[in-house]
């Protein structure tokens, strides 16, 4: 089980630290939406997630089967202008640099494409339990 740990800075503002493990965060809402975009959102997160993810599997998977993966590059661009009908667009453009193959770079490929967070993301049933506690 992970815990996050999250709480704001100043009262009655938006920034917050993030607890995880032994690891400090921060967080803002971005200026459109009222805060000053001190540090990434909760969506910018959530599309680092992904990055993150899919950068880590393909050198795991590098590692596993002696591919000579030197560096995994991956770029996430999001598009929220449909969230609230229910879609969110992500778009990953993946670069595997070293002295790859063709078949090398597809396995790669498909061992990213099936990232833990993708499958998170796109094929699970994630429930949300919220309990409220005084403060």
């Amino acid at each position: 089980m992970t815990t996050v740990h999250v709480k704001t800075i100043t009262a009655g503002d938006y920034p917050v630290t993030v607890q995880l493990r032994a690891h400090e965060l921060r967080a803002d809402l971005g200026t459109s939406s009222g805060g000053a975009d001190a540090a990434p959102g909760a969506h910018d997160y959530f599309d680092a997630a992904l990055a993150v993810c899919k950068a880590h599997t393909a050198m795991w998977y590098a590692k596993r089967k002696g591919i000579p993966l030197e560096r995994v590059v991956v770029v996430v661009e999001s598009n929220d202008a449909e969230e609230r009908q229910g879609i969110y667009k992500m778009h990953v453009k993946l670069a595997f640099h070293g002295p790859l193959d063709a078949d090398q770079r597809a396995q790669l490929e498909r061992a990213a494409a099936a990232c833990p967070i993708t499958k998170l993301m796109t094929t699970s049933t994630v429930q949300i339990d919220t309990t409220v506690e005084l403060g």
